[in-house]
């Protein structure tokens, strides 16, 4: 019975993701309220003038923004605004947009409802 318990014990967790403001970074968010999504078909998702003809310009781009449920910290969304920005509640920076209608992320994926934090304005932290 001891052998059995060791190996229940000796699996490892999975780190803890967290996501800080950057300029005063106050948490935000942590890896389990990001809501996933599959990465679209890019370029070709959006408006024909930003289409690419270069063949070699295909592969998927990275996402720039992490989509998050929504959180208490959100005032705007507390207030009963339909879209607006997200600022930190520390220091008023702006984190991102939130549209309950959806958004498209840079992949071209869809989301609905969005709050979408851009990745540029938050440090990725492991506990």
């Amino acid at each position: 019975m001891e052998a059995a318990n060791n190996t229940d014990v000796s699996t490892e967790a999975k780190p803890q993701v967290i996501y800080r403001c950057k300029k005063c970074r106050r948490i935000v968010a942590s890896a389990e309220q990001v809501v996933p999504h599959e990465p679209g078909e890019g370029q070709k998702c959006f408006k024909w003038k930003k289409r690419s003809n270069n063949p070699w310009d295909q592969e998927a781009p990275q996402c720039s923004s992490i989509f998050v449920e929504p959180m208490k910290w959100m005032q705007v969304v507390e207030d009963g605004c339909v879209q607006d920005k997200l600022q930190c509640l520390g220091c008023k920076a702006r984190l991102g947009y939130f549209n309950w209608a959806g958004m498209q992320c840079n992949c071209g994926a869809w989301i609905n409802p969005a709050f979408q934090l851009h990745k540029s304005r938050l440090d990725e932290c492991q506990l």
